[in-house]
């Protein structure tokens, strides 16, 4: 077949116009081509699918390959364990008993090692009698005290008990109860010492804050005075007190006006006044702890504040306070506990017996009253007393076991720089 059979018609080039030969030449490469191009398509129609069979066959070809490549991997050796050190494998027996044989320098090293291994098992055993021996004498009185109030009383004469009674007598707890009529002296107790703290934690939190932040004339001065508050016994300016309350007058206002000056003697307001002067009952520690802790607090707090149009008593009201919440929580704990234990101030102010404090402090008087009618020996009422003191301190345990979270936070933080 030569170039001029392949070449395409043209105007001058028609099909007419060749001979026959090619003509026919031309047609059969034409049926050629256009068979080519069926097959192709047929080919594209009828794509072999795989079936099942040589799908597991290859699924099953690619495991083998991959088991034979992995178990031709090399294996990584397992790691020696270091040896340990010829000198730990040594007893402290050993030491001891080959001691004259070693070098100066061996000598100084397994003197060294011996104590240290002694100190190993010393210390830990030296702090846990510690620890033991401080806990049993911070909960001495506390478990003599529920071990005392369940036994009888004839059982306090019986050499034989130690601890555990050999009977358990729940009714000295009913008897105290009843004795002291104990819904209402706590009642009372709760009230009193609940506005006294509040007033006193109030107070103090402003004073502490004003030493805090505010530079004026007998700075210093002033606040040697409080801390002469918390070194001066209260017994000094007790007896001053006590009579400006039996005879309190605001000068002679009270006198010129009804004749005669004011009795607050047994009454609450001999508690909440001085609570309200800052002047209660650990009054200047509490001062100290808040100007410490306000001195920590970042002063652009204040800053800001004062840039919003806040006052100075608007600004310790709203950003100062919040942010001192866990030390007010503290200082109204201490405050609480320390109301609740008072008895030297409490016996001054009030006669009548009206709060816990004081009543445990006759207790024995007034079991035997309760009792017999009569005034007893306070020994022969042991039993009820340590009954009377558990009731006491029962309320203030229960308040720190909620607060105990809160009351750490706040004597950590307080004296902390921002």
């Amino acid at each position: 077949m030569t170039d001029k059979e392949f070449e395409l018609p043209t105007e001058g080039n028609n099909v007419a116009d060749q001979p026959a030969e090619n003509v026919t030449s031309n047609e059969s490469l034409e049926s050629s081509a256009a068979a080519i191009a069926d097959s192709f398509k047929q080919d594209e129609k009828t794509v072999v699918e795989p079936t099942a069979e040589a799908i597991a066959e290859t699924i099953a070809d690619i495991n083998s390959d991959a088991a034979v490549a992995v178990t031709a991997m090399p294996t990584k050796a397992p790691k020696k364990e270091k040896k340990k050190k010829d000198e730990y494998r040594v007893s402290n027996f050993d030491i001891i008993k080959n001691y004259h044989r070693y070098t100066a320098k061996e000598k100084k090293h397994y003197r060294y090692l011996f104590w240290h291994r002694i100190a190993a098992y010393v210390w830990p055993f030296f702090r846990a009698v510690i620890i033991f021996g401080l806990s049993f004498v911070i909960l001495y009185p506390i478990l003599y005290m529920i071990s005392t109030s369940i036994r009888p009383q004839a059982e306090m004469n019986d050499p034989s008990v130690m601890w555990i009674p050999k009977t358990i007598r729940m009714e000295n707890f009913v008897e105290v109860w009843n004795a002291i009529d104990y819904p209402g002296t706590l009642w009372n107790t709760l009230i009193l010492n609940i506005v006294s703290s509040v007033l006193q934690v109030g107070t103090c939190a402003l004073t502490g804050y004003g030493f805090a932040r505010f530079k004026f004339k007998g700075k210093n001065f002033f606040f040697a005075l409080v801390l002469l508050q918390i070194i001066v016994p209260v017994q000094i300016i007790l007896i001053p007190q006590f009579s400006q309350f039996r005879y309190f007058d605001i000068f002679g206002l009270f006198n010129a006006l009804m004749g005669d000056s004011i009795n607050l003697v047994d009454t609450n307001l001999s508690m909440y006044i001085p609570a309200l002067m800052c002047n209660g009952i650990r009054a200047g520690l509490f001062i100290y702890l808040f100007r410490q802790f306000f001195r920590g607090l970042p002063k652009e707090l204040e800053d800001a504040a004062y840039l919003d149009g806040c006052g100075p008593f608007k600004t310790f009201i709203s950003v100062m306070v919040p942010n001192a919440a866990s030390s007010f929580l503290t200082v109204f704990i201490f405050s609480i506990v320390w109301y609740w234990n008072d008895y030297y101030v409490s016996s001054m102010y009030f006669t009548k017996a009206n709060t816990i404090s004081l009543k445990i402090d006759g207790i024995a008087n007034i079991i035997s009253m309760y009792l017999t009618g009569e005034v007893g020996v306070a020994s022969d009422y042991i039993v009820w007393m340590e009954a009377a003191c558990l009731l006491a301190i029962t309320p203030i345990v229960i308040m720190y076991i909620f607060l105990q979270k809160y009351f750490t936070e706040g004597i950590a933080r307080a004296g902390l720089a921002n």
